[in-house]
């Protein structure tokens, strides 16, 4: 089998809907998301996190609203940030209703959890005067009795059953404009249930693994499930849910896709883990340069290598690279190719500026496109 072959996805085939200015399912890129952990009353600290997350790349940000102050804090906040703007309802139906009103341009409520049916069409028909798409998040740790009692325990196929029976409800009222979730903290019971959904509906999929952990933890956890569904071709949408600021969610979800070749933004470096060959400080270096490249928004490669073992075959397949040399001098490629040296003290400015400059020309060249695509 070609290399080439190994990297193809297959994506599941879904419908698409809107978020806002975001679409989601179908053809559409999969869309990173974040929450919000402020107070949403407190507008100006709610809309500080969400530009901060804008800034790593977010498409789309949700907003806890459990009280009547905070949907009418949201109205203020809709208006001062550049994202979509996904409204976190639980069991009152009047919160949609508000959310809906105050601009939201999705709804994460469960229609089966929020009263009777005629409550349930009253946010039905403020979702469409508004042109609010909703989500149904069902989650491992706050099923319905039911199905509860029905399985004994949280496990994939109650997941999935909790899933289908909201979903049925927005569709007894010709509502289509939704996705689904399917959440737990234990990888294997979200995989296996958005396994099983993926195969029984064409709704698009909002996909995580809920209360991952720390930094840390939660990032490898996270990668593991949300890894293994993209994979296989399954989410239209992702969070990547961190006990961690919601910029640092942002900022694993698009590793994540960058990884597995999804998506493209922004510099992806890729270094090796430093030995005594090294020709320089490559875990300091490669610190220092995320931190100063993370405003870059073209899709760049720059490969930061110690020494010359793994050093030139690892730079023909980066835009950028470095590789440690002796005497203080480290050899610079551009394109795959060797360039010309740089010292020690000039690496990594230098880096950065070339990086910058390739981030311009990537940008010049996309503008010309359009405009001759015009």
């Amino acid at each position: 089998m070609n290399y080439r072959e190994y990297q193809q996805i297959d994506r599941r085939k879904s419908r698409q809907i809107s978020v806002g200015n975001v679409k989601v399912g179908g053809d559409a890129p999969i869309s990173v998301q974040t929450m919000t952990n402020t107070l949403t009353t407190d507008v100006e600290a709610t809309v500080a996190q969400i530009l901060r997350a804008e800034k790593a790349g977010v498409d789309i940000v949700r907003v806890s609203c459990p009280d009547e102050e905070s949907t009418a804090a949201l109205k203020e906040i809709v208006k001062r940030v550049n994202v979509p703007i996904v409204a976190d309802i639980h069991f009152h139906y009047r919160r949609g209703i508000e959310a809906a009103e105050a601009g939201a341009a999705c709804l994460r409520i469960n229609p089966g959890n929020i009263g009777s049916a005629e409550r349930v069409k009253e946010v039905i028909k403020a979702a469409r005067d508004h042109n609010c798409s909703m989500r149904i998040g069902v989650n491992a740790g706050s099923l319905e009795k039911h199905l509860l009692e029905k399985y004994g325990e949280p496990n994939p196929d109650a997941l999935v059953e909790s899933a289908l029976e909201h979903a049925k409800i927005l569709q007894d009222h010709d509502f289509h404009e939704f996705k689904i979730s399917v959440k737990a903290s234990d990888v294997f019971m979200a995989v296996a249930a958005y396994q099983q959904l993926a195969e029984q509906c064409d709704h698009p999929l909002h996909i995580g693994i809920t209360e991952a952990g720390g930094k840390r933890a939660g990032t490898v956890k996270s990668s593991i499930g949300l890894g293994s569904l993209l994979w296989a071709g399954i989410g239209d949408t992702m969070r990547v849910s961190l006990s961690a600021e919601p910029e640092e969610e942002v900022l694993v979800g698009w590793d994540i896709l960058k990884s597995l070749g999804i998506r493209h933004r922004g510099v992806r470096v890729i270094s090796c883990p430093s030995c005594a060959r090294q020709g320089f400080n490559v875990i300091k270096t490669v610190e220092t340069l995320e931190e100063r490249l993370a405003h870059i928004e073209a899709p760049i490669t720059l490969s930061i290598i110690g020494c010359v073992v793994n050093g030139p075959g690892e730079a023909l397949m980066t835009d950028l690279g470095l590789t440690g040399g002796g005497s203080g001098r480290h050899m610079v490629y551009a394109s795959g190719k060797t360039d010309h040296t740089i010292s020690d003290d000039q690496m990594v400015d230098h880096l950065v500026e070339l990086v910058e400059k390739k981030a311009e020309q990537i940008e010049a060249d996309r503008k010309a496109a359009q405009l001759a695509a015009e």
